[in-house]
């Protein structure tokens, strides 16, 4: 079983929303939406290499993927502009559905973090924009 495949069986052995294998190395969350990525980038884990696996990749999730540094990425849900992003970077995509966006979760609209880095191209822009709009989505949850 090679490390996209140990991936994809953790994903979906185990209550994980995002698994990440490399050889013998295995990192997994079950943290929900984008979380986990940016954990793991501030946590400053080495994920150069990797294989990951996750339940939904947009572009903002591929934006993270690309500065891990993973060389593969597979999503039960994909939207096309996640797939381009990887792509344009040299990971590999592959899915179980591909979508046009990412909706949020009352499926009234784009997910916040999709239009957060709609109009982006750029990685570490991509970064610095979900941290913003995390922080704002958290303050409006506190109120």
């Amino acid at each position: 079983m090679n490390d996209l495949e140990r991936a994809k069986q953790i994903l979906e052995d185990e209550a994980c929303t995002c698994v990440l294998c490399r050889g013998d190395e295995i990192i997994k969350s079950t943290l929900t939406g984008i979380a986990p990525m940016v954990n793991f980038l501030t946590d400053q884990k080495d994920m150069r290499g990797f294989s990951a696996a996750d339940r939904i990749v947009g572009k903002a999730a591929a934006m993270l993927f690309v500065l891990a540094g993973v060389k593969e990425v597979y999503a039960c849900v994909m939207s096309e502009s996640g797939k381009d992003m990887l792509a344009r970077h040299g990971i590999s995509p592959s899915y179980g559905q591909l979508t046009e966006h990412i909706i949020n979760r009352q499926g009234t609209g784009l997910c916040p973090m999709e239009q957060a880095v709609l109009n982006l191209q750029d990685p570490a822009q991509g970064l610095e924009t979900i941290r913003r709009t995390l922080c704002t989505l958290s303050k409006k949850k506190g109120e």
